[in-house]
């Protein structure tokens, strides 16, 4: 790419910045200022132009109330890009958002992007695209799991390893780690998305009522729980009878929903037992001993640690501010690029 010297201008300026491009939220980290942008992953676009009407928060307020010619959405799908013009927009938006306090008209940043274990050569460099068209002008890439391990402190580069569970609204990820590199990883493309679903399933199949994802979020966020609660809870939603088509309220309890997700979240534990499984024997003692970090919207899940810790026989542990950690390490590594640079993923 021939030198421009305007970019390399606006480039000094311009704030390097970590982003955790989540398929339910956006989280933008600045070097120096810490988490600056936790926003939904929507925009609302025209129908016709397909031009961007809103972004993030206020897109996701308009989900299910735009008119005839608006759309909200979700350019992001499984933790991947399944919209890319309307995902460059989203990052454009943010990374604009991110230097409002600038004086840089036009930011040029160096970006740190958090993305799922396994993704594919295509779904790498979509990302690595859509950043650099949205006005970054250099773009690296790192695995979920190593950017919250790296925010969280766990010791990568001990020879004794260490294991962490990153679960979000499209994937849920689990990767052991040893003398500074991956000795197991898997990677399932199911989170809190998932869970919502079987929320709305659920209610439509018991009371023939039909709930909003949005409402199912949010009774999974105040009552869900993957483990019995001390004290169980109930919580009132409304929906449209599927019979009559008129509105109707009902009140929903903590045991319901737990019986509701409790198919997403075995087949995420189940999952992770078999990387378990692949740990050396040698290994395994250590990380008995200092147990597993969760990280992730998803690992707030009520009794979701309980529950894990249960089923894999291992202590496991929810990190501190654990749905900022992916944006957080992808920060870090930008405060010591060339010590991190062995964590990063290389596009072909």
């Amino acid at each position: 790419m021939a030198f421009n010297p305007l970019n390399w201008i606006l480039g000094f300026f311009s704030l390097d910045i970590g982003i955790d491009l989540g398929t339910a939220n956006t989280l933008v980290y600045v070097r120096g200022k810490g988490i600056v942008i936790n926003e939904p992953s929507y925009v609302t676009i025209d129908k016709k132009t397909r031009r961007p009407i809103a972004v993030g928060r206020e897109a996701k307020e308009m989900a299910g109330r735009t008119p005839k010619n608006a759309l909200a959405i979700r350019p992001l799908r499984d933790g991947v890009i399944s919209e890319f013009e309307i995902t460059e927009e989203m990052l454009a938006y943010f990374i604009g958002k991110a230097h409002e306090q600038s004086i840089v008209p036009l930011p040029r940043p160096r970006v740190v992007i958090g993305v799922p274990t396994g993704v594919t050569e295509v779904e790498k460099r979509a990302v690595n695209d859509a950043a650099l068209l949205a006005g970054a002008r250099a773009v690296y890439l790192i695995e979920e799991p190593t950017a919250s391990a790296l925010a969280v402190g766990l010791p990568l580069d001990k020879v004794s390893g260490t294991v962490i569970i990153d679960i979000g609204g499209g994937t849920s990820e689990v990767t052991a780690f040893s003398m500074g590199g991956v000795i197991t990883s898997k990677s399932l493309r199911m989170g809190g998305d998932e869970m919502d679903l079987a929320v709305v399933q659920y209610i439509r199949n018991k009371y023939n009522i039909l709930i909003s994802e949005r409402a199912a979020e949010q009774v999974k966020i105040k009552i869900g729980s993957a483990y019995p609660l001390k004290e169980e809870k109930t919580m009132t939603v409304r929906g449209r009878n599927l019979v009559s088509g008129l509105p109707e309220t009902l009140e929903i309890s903590s045991i319901e929903i737990r019986d509701a997700i409790s198919g997403v979240v075995d087949s995420i534990v189940q999952s992770f037992k078999e990387t378990i499984d692949e740990i050396p024997t040698d290994m395994l003692g250590d990380v008995m001993d200092s147990g597993i970090c969760m990280s992730g919207g998803g690992s707030l899940l009520q009794g979701l640690d309980e529950r894990f810790s249960e089923e894999l026989h291992i202590r496991c542990w929810v990190a501190d501010d654990a749905l900022t950690c992916v944006a957080r390490g992808a920060g870090l590594v930008l405060e010591d690029l060339e010590a991190y640079r062995h964590l990063l993923l290389q596009l072909d």
